[in-house]
C-alpha cells in the first residue's frame, strides 16, 4: 500500500514532461535555500515585509469533527481558514545583521504544538507554546572581521532541516509535506556561519534542541551544515545530535542523531526537479528508534504565470522495544505515512499566488478521520477511523 501514493505520481510527472518540451522558457522559482546561511545582505540595511495566507479545503473523507489530519498547516475540512498573516523585518548593515518575524493564524498554533510547557515562580514567568507562538523567528548577530566575515547570531531560528518553508509562497506545493511536518521547525541558541568560498559555506550551531524555545532537558543539540549554490543547483547537508526527550523520561536521555540532505535543480527555463532525504536513529533504554524518509519534488511552467508541481512523499518510523518496554514515537502513531500531491499554481503578479492542490494521504495504521468520528476532542479525545484521506485545496496568498 505505501507504493500506491508513489505510482500516484508516476503518471503525471510523465506527461508533464511530455507536454511541457517544447513549452516558452521561463524563470522558475526555486525551493528556498536552507535556513542555516545567513541572510543575503538586502540592497538597503533594512527591510520590511508582510504576507497573509488563506485557504478553502474540502476533505472527501467529510470526518464530523471538521479535522484533516497530520496536515499541521491546512488541516481545516468545509470552511475558509486564515491559515497564516506575519510581519518580518530584517536588517544587515554589513556588521549588524537582525531578524523579527511576528505570525499569526492556525500555523502558528501548529508550528508551537511541541513546545515544553514549564512552570514559573513568583519571581519568574513560566514558559510554554501561549508565551511564544507568535514568534517564528527573532535572533541579532555580529559580523566578526575575520576572513570573508564570520557571522555570529544568536536567538530563534527557523530550521535548516530540509528544503521547504514556513511561507507558502517560497515552495511549490500549498501543503507540506510528511517531512516538514514531522521534522523540527525551529531551534533556539548560538550560530557561527562563514562562507568557504564562492559556492560553499558552512555553518555550526549549539541549540537547546527539537522546538524548543526553552530546553526541556539538561543537555544540548549540536548541529553542522555545508551549503552548496550556484544558479542552477543548490544543496545542503546537516547533522543534528543531542538529547530531545523530556528530563524524567522514561526512554532515558539518549542522542538523537539526524541526518538531512537535499538538492535542487533547474534542469531547463521550464523544468525544476528536487530531492530530499532524512534519516536518523535514537538509543533508548528499550533499544534503538529509528527512521527514514525521502521526497522528490518537480515543478514545470506551463504558461508565463501557470506552474504544475507534484511531489511524492515517504516516512518511515520504528519504534524501539525489549523486556523492559517500548518507547513512544517520535514522530507518528504508524509504522509509516506517505502522500501524493498536485499543485497548479497561478501567478498573476509578482507578489500573489493562486493554488489548486489535490493530495493523498495513506498511513500504516489508522491515522486520520472520515465520517461519523467518535469522541468530543476534549474530555474524549478523537479516535482515528481511517488509514487514507484525500483532500482538494484553493489557497491564496499575498505577500510586500
Amino acid at each position: 500500500m505505501l507504493l500506491r501514493s508513489w505510482s500516484f505520481l508516476l503518471p503525471l510527472c510523465c506527461a508533464s514532461a511530455t507536454l511541457l518540451g517544447a513549452r516558452a522558457a521561463g524563470a522558475q522559482t526555486p525551493l528556498p535555500e536552507a535556513e542555516g546561511a545567513p541572510p543575503p545582505a538586502p540592497s538597503s540595511p533594512f527591510t520590511l515585509g508582510g504576507l497573509v495566507e488563506a485557504y478553502y479545503q474540502w476533505n472527501f473523507g467529510e470526518p464530523s469533527n471538521g479535522l484533516t489530519h497530520f496536515r499541521g498547516f491546512d488541516s481545516r475540512h468545509d470552511t475558509f481558514t486564515l491559515s497564516s498573516a506575519s510581519l518580518d523585518a530584517l536588517w544587515d548593515d554589513g556588521e549588524l545583521v537582525g531578524r523579527a518575524t511576528l505570525q499569526f493564524g492556525a500555523a502558528s498554533a501548529t508550528s508551537y504544538a511541541a513546545e515544553p510547557s514549564l512552570p514559573g515562580a513568583p519571581g519568574a514567568s513560566d514558559s510554554s507554546a501561549e508565551v511564544w507562538r507568535y514568534l517564528q523567528q527573532a535572533y541579532a548577530g555580529y559580523r566578526v572581521p575575520v576572513g570573508e566575515g564570520l557571522t555570529l547570531t544568536a536567538g530563534l531560528f527557523l530550521s535548516p532541516v530540509g528544503p521547504e518553508a514556513m511561507a507558502v509562497r517560497d515552495n511549490w506545493n500549498w501543503s507540506r509535506s510528511n517531512l516538514f511536518f514531522g521534522l523540527p521547525f525551529y531551534h533556539t541558541g548560538l550560530r557561527a556561519s562563514y562562507p568557504l568560498s564562492e559556492r560553499w559555506d558552512a555553518t555550526l550551531a549549539v541549540y537547546n534542541g527539537w522546538n524548543s524555545v526553552v530546553d526541556n532537558n539538561d543537555g544540548k543539540t549540536l548541529s553542522a551544515q555545508l551549503n552548496y549554490h550556484r544558479p542552477e543547483v543548490a544543496a545542503a547537508f546537516v547533522y543534528l545530535g543531542g538529547p530531545e526527550r523530556a528530563a524524567g523520561a522514561t526512554e532515558g536521555r539518549g542522542w538523537r542523531h539526524l541526518f538531512d540532505a537535499h538538492a535542487t535543480w533547474h534542469a531547463a527555463p521550464w523544468l525544476s526537479l528536487a530531492a530530499y532525504g532524512d534519516g536518523g536513529w535514537e538509543q533508548t533504554r528499550f533499544g534503538t528508534s529509528r527512521w527514514g524518509a525521502g521526497a522528490l519534488y518537480a515543478r514545470v511552467r506551463l504558461a508565463p504565470p501557470l506552474y504544475l508541481a507534484v511531489r511524492s512523499d515517504a516516512f518511515w518510523e520504528s519504534t524501539a522495544s525489549g523486556d523492559a518496554g517500548e518507547a513512544s514515537p517520535i514522530f507518528w502513531p504508524a509504522p509509516w505515512v506517505s502522500s501524493g500531491t498536485a499543485t497548479l499554481d497561478y501567478r498573476a503578479h509578482e507578489r500573489a499566488t493562486l493554488r489548486l492542490e489535490y493530495r493523498h494521504d495513506r498511513a500504516g495504521a489508522d491515522l486520520y478521520f472520515g465520517g461519523d468520528v467518535v469522541g468530543d476532542g476534549e474530555a474524549v479525545p478523537f479516535v482515528m477511523n481511517r488509514r487514507a484521506q484525500d483532500t482538494v485545496t484553493l489557497g491564496v496568498s499575498t505577500w510586500f
